[in-house]
């Protein structure tokens, strides 16, 4: 099967390890930027993230204005995002939904649930696709 790629665009070096250690355990393959900057211009290089994790508060950009941004474009619109948030806050989870982020995790969060619940995107997607596929076949 093929090794999905995540985009981690997240500033706390030590989080950023953590999150790639235990990423490339499970068997994907990881990019990583420290800014939203990078982070757009790395969602865009092929071969193109199958999900981004994407924290809400980065030094340049706010996450919420990259989740805006990616949606935007046209080779990122359907990549999966999941924000993740220091705010546990109501306003910041409708936030993350509004701008059309697809999941959200408030830290501090546990890498078993990042992990399940990314696992789970991956199961909706996959699914969604397949169905587009086989409904084009005919």
């Amino acid at each position: 099967s093929m090794r999905e790629l995540i985009l981690i665009i997240e500033d706390e070096a030590d989080l950023v390890a953590t999150l790639e250690y235990n990423l490339q355990n499970e068997g994907y393959q990881t990019r990583c930027a420290p800014t939203g900057e990078t982070g757009l211009t790395l969602a865009q290089q092929n071969p193109i993230p199958d999900l981004v994790l994407l924290d809400l508060m980065l030094p340049d950009i706010a996450g919420t204005d990259i989740c805006r941004k990616l949606r935007g474009i046209e080779a990122t619109r359907d990549i999966p995002i999941m924000m993740l948030t220091a705010k546990g806050e109501e306003i910041a989870r409708v936030v993350g939904f509004e701008v059309g982020a697809d999941d959200y995790l408030v830290k501090p969060y546990s890498i078993r649930e990042l992990l399940l619940r990314i696992r789970a995107i991956f199961k909706r997607t996959n699914t969604a696709t397949t169905t587009a596929g086989r409904l084009t076949a005919f």
